[in-house]
């Protein structure tokens, strides 16, 4: 099977990748989420929360990544 995916033009590889990260994006709710994950989310909220930062909007932060590219 990977023999015939090195066939396919890159893009098309890309084009599946996507399809099957959506799909499992879509199902996300069938992943458990492990204790330490969710110990690691409540503390990033609760720093987020205290810390008063709102951090900056995604088209600022797109922007700058693209500057860098």
């Amino acid at each position: 099977m990977t023999a015939n995916l090195r066939a396919l033009p890159i893009g098309e590889r890309i084009g599946l990748v996507e399809d099957i990260w959506d799909s499992i994006a879509a199902d996300h709710a069938a992943l458990p989420m492990k204790d330490e994950q969710r110990a690691e989310l409540d503390r990033r909220l609760d720093a987020y929360e205290s810390d008063g930062i709102i951090g900056r909007e995604a088209g600022t932060v797109i922007a700058d990544i693209r500057k860098r590219l």
